[in-house]
């Protein structure tokens, strides 16, 4: 059997594990369930499941289409942000070619670089934000695709309008970036600019975002992306697996934005960003370096001790996640698991 050399150096990516009886703050999920109206939603498409779902999400194109006021040619769905950025580096980056991105930021980036045959342009984080002069000095006649994740995942951190447009202006036009806002409902800082808003003005940019978090659809996986170009939602379509969004997924995540769902979802994402602030300011009153989140998870700058602490925390019956060598991330959760986070860091302090 012949297997690509490039399996045997793959970083693996490493999912949140979940221990029975231990609250589970290891991924990225929102506290709450859907809301009652896209279960019903979810269930109704349940009873058609012996169909094919719609191959081009139709339907779900064009309420987000009409949603953000975009033509429909731009708007792509696809199986979640991160089979959209897999998609994105399929259709522009040839072997050889390059990604550059942060470090760290998002491990999904680096797997599906080397599968693709692209090289990895790894740029370090200066005070755990992206470094946008840094990344623009890496680019070559060979980069292709530039992700910046914004809030940036494990960090929390994220990157100023100015910042941003500083850097874009030094982006050459045939360079695709993706800024990829995952956690954009979470933005609570003025400063942090929609990548929308930026579009029109810069055809080489494209956003990806997800239903995965604020919605609370992760384990539907159903994600979406708007581009200035319409060239780049028609390559993010050709590059699909064929029926990768479920009809359960298509049909929560137009229930998700009717403007009902919108409201409640908005005093949800207050609810998480209130309990950032608490869970924050009580970190660092114990005397953790904790980076601004602007995401619905906080960082630890732990170093060395980042395995030895998240495994302190789940002796005390809560589940962090550990880079290790780097730090923990710890999403926010609800208060009363927030409370029990938060008695387990006491302790190991």
């Amino acid at each position: 059997m012949h297997l690509r050399p490039v399996l045997a150096s793959l970083p693996a990516y490493v999912p949140g594990r979940s221990v029975p009886g231990s609250v589970k703050l290891a991924s990225n999920e929102s506290p709450y369930p859907p809301l009652p109206h896209v279960l019903t939603r979810i269930a109704e498409a349940a009873a058609n499941m012996n169909r094919y779902p719609d191959n081009g999400s139709a339907q779900l194109t064009a309420t987000l289409a009409a949603h953000y006021g975009v033509d429909p040619g731009r708007v792509a769905v696809g199986c979640g942000s991160v089979s959209l950025c897999t998609q994105l580096v399929q259709a522009v980056a040839d072997a050889d070619d390059e990604v550059i991105y942060a470090w760290r930021s998002f491990e999904a980036y680096p797997i599906i670089a080397a599968v693709s045959g692209a090289s990895s342009i790894q740029v370090p984080l200066r005070d755990y934000v992206h470094d946008l002069d840094a990344m623009a000095e890496r680019i070559t006649g060979k980069t292709r695709l530039i992700f910046v994740c914004n809030p940036n995942n494990p960090t929390g951190t994220a990157v100023t309008r100015d910042a941003l447009l500083r850097f874009l202006s030094r982006v050459p036009e045939d360079v695709v970036v993706a800024l990829d806002e995952a956690y954009r409902e979470y933005v609570t800082d003025p400063e942090v600019v929609d990548g929308l808003t930026l579009l029109d003005a810069h055809p080489n940019l494209i956003v990806l975002r997800t239903f995965s978090k604020a919605y609370g659809l992760a384990g539907l996986r159903v994600g979406y992306a708007i581009s200035s170009d319409p060239a780049l939602a028609t390559a993010l379509r050709q590059t699909q697996v064929p029926f990768a969004v479920s009809s359960l997924a298509q049909a929560a995540a137009i229930a998700s934005l009717e403007p009902e769902a919108e409201r409640q979802l908005l005093d949800r994402v207050a609810g998480t960003v209130t309990e950032r602030g608490r869970v924050q300011a009580e970190l660092a009153a114990m005397g953790y370096p904790i980076p601004p989140s602007q995401s619905n998870f906080v960082w630890f700058d732990l170093g060395e001790q980042s395995t030895t602490w998240a495994a302190g925390c789940e002796e005390r019956g809560v589940i962090v996640r550990a880079f290790a060598g780097h730090g923990v991330r710890v999403t926010i959760s609800s208060p009363e698991e927030n409370d029990r986070f938060l008695a387990a860091a006491r302790a190991l302090r």
